[in-house]
């Protein structure tokens, strides 16, 4: 085959020359370019050098009004990422970078910026725990919330009738009015927005239970049927139990007989109890001792569980108007004051 020949004008000749060498420059230039942008493009895939070597998550803040751009730049001065520009523009192409969620996150070994970016939308931020526990008092409920890990405390200062108020509650007591469980926040959490929401599922679940009750109870409304609630929980942690200790309070408060529960007197003497019930505590009158007043208690006098609340509005009917503890976590109940003396001379000797 023959070579090409150039054209034979020099004009021509020069122009394919130049041609020639412009094409080559350019396919160099791509190929540079290429390569330039393919290894901080790629990185946005890839876990940083300080994420890959981490045996342990580590734990970054996004404060709220930060923007976006000052988001990468502490990302970047803390080796988190390292192209900051990439991760913006990565950021608006998705159209996120109005949509991070503040709070701490936390990166596990191999988390990419890419993925961190996702990560920040969610909202994925750290989960911290509290768990309020059946049986406990209010105030053991704030210790409890004061004491976990990355809470604010707004409350701390106020007496219980100011708690009440800050809750919004429809009772003068905060007392009770907590449903137990774990509940589960974010750093800067107040302790009034966890004791709020422990309040809003306590209403759930007392209006659910107020739906199902059963008929003829000697309740005006759900919040005597959480004080009955309250005195079952601290009458027994025998869930078996429950039904049949609400079915005696229910009968005997028919019948115009006193609760006679010994929680009751224990609640009214407040830091006074040493742990011993005497006579002198029985026949002390207190607004709470239920040996001296007639009906239920004026609040609470615990946090319920779900079982206590609906044993409250479920009781089982026995014909049982006494029990007394036998000393291993179960009751002897009896349906005569003749019978019950009995049972108290054998399991309280």
């Amino acid at each position: 085959m023959k070579p090409l020949a150039l054209p034979a004008k020099p004009f021509l000749r020069q122009l394919v020359i130049a041609t020639s060498v412009l094409s080559a420059f350019t396919i160099v230039f791509i190929i540079f370019a290429v390569s330039f942008l393919y290894s901080p493009i790629s990185a946005l895939d890839k876990p940083s050098d300080l994420t890959a070597a981490s045996n342990q998550p580590l734990l970054i803040e996004v404060l709220p009004g930060s923007s976006f751009s000052r988001i990468a730049t502490e990302l970047n001065s803390a080796g988190v990422i390292q192209y900051p520009l990439l991760f913006k523009l990565l950021a608006k192409w998705q159209g996120v970078e109005n949509l991070i969620k503040t709070g701490e996150y936390e990166l596990q070994a191999g988390l990419s910026p890419a993925q961190l970016l996702d990560e920040m939308v969610q909202g994925k931020t750290v989960q911290y725990r509290v768990t309020l526990v059946e049986g406990w008092t209010f105030k053991q409920a704030l210790d409890a919330i004061w004491a976990s890990e990355n809470i604010e405390s707004s409350l701390i200062e106020l007496d219980l009738q100011d708690i009440a108020a800050r809750m919004e509650l429809d009772a003068d007591h905060p007392e009770g009015m907590l449903f137990p469980d774990t509940y589960f926040y974010t750093k800067g959490t107040t302790d009034l927005e966890l004791i709020k929401r422990a309040n809003r599922k306590l209403d759930a679940v007392l209006a659910e239970a107020w739906d199902s009750r059963v008929g003829a109870l000697p309740y005006e409304n759900k919040y005597e049927a959480l004080i009955m609630a309250s005195v079952i929980e601290k009458e027994s942690a025998n869930n078996s139990e429950r039904g049949h200790i609400a079915g005696v309070f229910v009968q005997r408060l028919d019948l115009g007989m006193r609760l006679q529960s010994d929680p009751t007197i224990i609640y009214g003497m407040g830091d006074a109890y040493d742990g011993d019930i005497r006579r002198q505590d029985i026949d002390t009158a207190t607004a709470y001792n239920t040996y001296r007043i007639d009906g239920l208690p004026p609040t609470p006098i615990a946090l319920a569980g779900l079982e206590s609340i609906e044993a409250a509005l479920n009781p089982l009917p026995s014909g049982y108007l006494y029990f007394v503890s036998k000393g291993d976590g179960s009751h002897y109940f009896s349906a005569t004051l003749e019978e019950h003396n009995a049972a108290v001379r054998e399991y309280q000797k």
